[in-house]
């Protein structure tokens, strides 16, 4: 059996060799190449780089370029290492099989992406750098890259996150950098009835003032065709059930911190409410009884739980009368 073995290999061979019509010297030159053109891909990225830069303002378009210039070297490097192979024209790389196979699993999917990928380049819905929320999942963070598959997200939790293009695309994207980079943040809170509504109104735009990361005055920003006050500004919302609603409008030169600055203006706000005859309103229940209204029993002796409660109507010593609101 063991004498057998040799000519066994000597036929696998012989028949790699039919599909694989090429020596060791070849392979090694093939794969020689290969190393070259992948060192020789870094180095036209690296001199064309600062080029496309200058000429090209979007990190993002960049990337894709330079990108798209390092696959470029690798296929021309490809296509001379197999045309150093000779298998051009072996069954294997013609095979309708394979070629489906490529074409079902591979190909479809990144014609997809790389689509959705170019319309997201071109529609400039948000940029490397640019903080974004994606509303329907939550998330918000800085767009650390953009390809044509997919978006890079490092979120405020230090997690990164990547969505391909296909899905994002068809998302609720929220950008905060675009253009303008001041947000504008909103605060409600209810004061009572009793309380002083215009001082309330007064000390909450003070207090708010009084935070160094809001904008405390200054030229109208306009959005489109409105214009809005810079300066912090407290509306009457509504009146509630408890109390008076007010809202509190201020805007923060940069979204990034937007959590920190609201909860700034809110203690600031606490702060000059108490010294003010202003309280904040809180749920009140009352609850009325009259002489229609029915009886419990409240047993305070441990000894009593066992008497039965319907021989007697009347509350006897250790008992008080509550509404039930049941008997007339």
């Amino acid at each position: 059996m063991r004498e057998g073995w040799p000519g066994v290999a000597s036929e696998a061979f012989e028949r790699a060799q039919s599909y694989f019509p090429f020596g060791a010297t070849e392979l090694v030159t093939a794969l020689l190449v290969l190393v070259i053109g992948w060192y020789l891909s870094k180095v036209v990225v690296r001199l064309t780089g600062r080029t496309v830069a200058r000429r090209i303002d979007r990190p993002s378009v960049t990337r894709t370029v330079l990108r798209g210039v390092r696959a470029s070297v690798l296929l021309i490097t490809l296509g001379v290492a197999v045309s150093i192979l000779d298998i051009g024209n072996t069954q294997i790389l013609l095979s309708v099989t394979v070629i489906s196979a490529v074409v079902a699993v591979v190909i479809a999917p990144l014609v997809s992406s790389f689509i959705t990928g170019i319309f997201v380049l071109a529609d400039r819905p948000y940029e490397i750098g640019d903080m974004i929320e994606v509303a329907d999942v939550g998330h918000t963070g800085f767009v650390e890259d953009i390809t044509i598959r997919y978006t890079k997200i490092f979120t405020l939790e230090n997690t990164l996150l990547v969505i391909p293009n296909s899905e994002i695309y068809t998302r609720d994207v929220i950008n905060y950098s675009a253009e303008d980079e001041r947000t504008r943040i909103d605060v409600d809170f209810e004061i009572t009835y009793e309380s002083d509504v215009k001082a309330a109104r007064r000390h909450a735009e003070r207090a708010a003032r009084s935070v160094e990361t809001v904008i405390a005055g200054g030229p109208d920003i306009r959005i489109g065709s409105a214009r809005y006050a810079a300066a912090p500004v407290c509306t009457i919302e509504s009146y509630a059930d408890n109390g008076i609603l007010l809202r509190l409008s201020f805007w923060v030169e940069r979204p990034y911190k937007r959590m920190v600055a609201r909860s700034r203006v809110q203690s600031a706000v606490r702060e000059r409410f108490a010294e003010l005859d202003v309280e904040f309103a809180y749920p009140h229940r009352h609850h009325v009884f009259n002489e229609q209204s029915g009886t419990a029993r409240i047993v305070f002796d441990e000894s009593e739980t066992a008497e039965d409660d319907s021989s007697s109507a009347a509350p006897s010593h250790g008992e008080s009368v509550v509404s039930d609101g049941n008997e007339g």
